[in-house]
């Protein structure tokens, strides 16, 4: 190509490099985190998106789970105060509590904090999980204390994301950013189904190790909180607190026959079906379940 064709090439080529510099996606560095103390990762767009009105219940309402809630929420206050803290798997029945004890622990500490940092709550998807490396590039640079929460964690079949969680739990060379702590609740203590485990176990030469890498996530956890199935009276006792709270006024014989007859038809007691209860009464006479 002589000197004339390419002096007329130059101009062409610069104009291409400064399109596709307008397209390209915005630094790390240009992720915001003001204006919101939620958010949601959204991975396909790279960035960060505010959720200004959390769907969560008032941590006064929480019954029957006092130890957790407390232990939870020292956790997080030492971490938003810039002391050493785990990571929380908490586990258990669906319905108990879990992921609502975890917003509701997040908007305890920031309303106790008074003028402090505010402690950010950004919620990863399950299946965004592999994900997490790009998430934490934009968290590392972020000034304020951030919960990394996943709700309803768990991995089936030939599912090899957990190696990224894995990573970025403990073992990775760059570890977990200072200012994240990551948050899950699954239904399982061990992330994967017991069948599984047992599969895997009578199929392998060595069966100890054939499911180590595996169960060995939870590991990662320092701190475990088990929920379990409500009883009657713990039941009985989130209703009560629900209708006081909001103001739907029932002879009290009256709630408890009508909330027994409802946990029936659901084929238990949790805090999920007391809730979709009150819901429901709420509906009937009218009124609105407003903060």
């Amino acid at each position: 190509m002589n000197s004339p064709d390419r002096d007329n090439l130059h101009p062409v080529l610069q104009r291409i490099a400064e399109a596709l510099e307008r397209l390209a996606p915005a630094p790390s560095s240009a992720v915001a985190m003001d204006g919101a103390d939620a958010f949601v990762w959204n991975p396909e767009r790279d960035r960060l998106d505010p959720v200004h009105h959390v769907n969560r219940v008032d941590i006064t309402l929480l019954q029957g789970i006092s130890r957790q809630t407390e232990t939870l929420y020292q956790n997080t206050r030492r971490f938003a105060d810039g002391l050493p803290a785990n990571n929380a798997l908490l586990w258990g029945s669906r319905g108990a509590g879990k992921s609502s004890l975890v917003k509701a622990v997040h908007a305890k500490v920031n309303d106790d904090r008074g003028d402090g940092p505010r402690l950010a709550l950004v919620e990863i998807h399950r299946e965004d999980i592999p994900s997490l490396p790009q998430l934490l590039s934009h968290l590392r640079g972020v000034k304020r204390p951030c919960v990394l929460f996943c709700d309803d964690l768990s991995f089936d079949g030939e599912d090899a994301s957990y190696k990224s969680l894995k990573a970025v739990l403990e073992g990775g060379i760059e570890g977990r950013p200072d200012n994240v702590i990551f948050y899950a609740t699954s239904n399982r203590r061990h992330l994967m189904p017991r069948d599984m485990i047992e599969n895997e176990r009578s199929t392998a030469i060595h069966a100890s190790e054939a499911v180590e890498e595996k169960v060995s996530l939870s590991d990662r956890f320092g701190l475990w909180l088990g929920f379990h199935n409500c009883d009657q009276d713990t039941y009985f006792a989130m209703i009560e607190g629900y209708a006081k709270r909001y103001g739907l006024d029932l002879p009290n014989e009256q709630l408890r026959a009508e909330a027994k007859e409802w946990s029936v038809t659901r084929g238990g007691r949790s805090g999920r079906v007391a809730w979709q209860y009150i819901q429901d009464l709420a509906g009937r006479l009218g009124k609105r379940l407003d903060d």
